[in-house]
């Protein structure tokens, strides 16, 4: 049974950054393809990037390359998504999910999700 868990959110100022991790305790993220999604209220889940689990291939939403980041560590278990240069309009909650389609941009295209982490960037 995949168990998906996020930390790292939390309160940031404009320009500031984050670091989520995504990790599982049941079972091996190498066996799938990884993505980040985040949610704003009254908002479609949107897809921020991917991660094969065969060669760390990475794929990028058009409009967030360039300030996010996402990888794996394997032998840790644990997905990560760095973020930087935060702006209000980035709160949202931030989802890890993992299925296996790599380049996976579509919600319906992961079977297993996290129940998310809360990132609010205010002053």
């Amino acid at each position: 049974q995949v168990h998906l868990v996020e930390s790292g959110g939390g309160l940031v100022q404009p320009g500031g950054s984050l670091r989520l991790s995504c990790t599982d305790s049941g079972r091996p993220l190498s066996n799938y393809a990884m993505g980040w999604f985040r949610q704003a209220p009254g908002q479609e889940r949107e897809f921020i990037a991917a991660v094969s689990w065969i060669d760390a291939n990475t794929y990028y939403a058009p409009s967030m390359k360039g300030r996010f980041a996402i990888s794996r560590d394997n032998a840790k278990n644990t997905l990560f998504l760095q973020m930087g240069n935060l702006k209000p309009e980035d709160t949202a909650v931030y989802f890890c999910a993992a299925g296996d389609m790599f380049p996976g941009n579509r919600p319906r295209e992961y079977a297993y999700w996290g129940q998310g982490t809360q990132v609010t960037v205010s002053s």
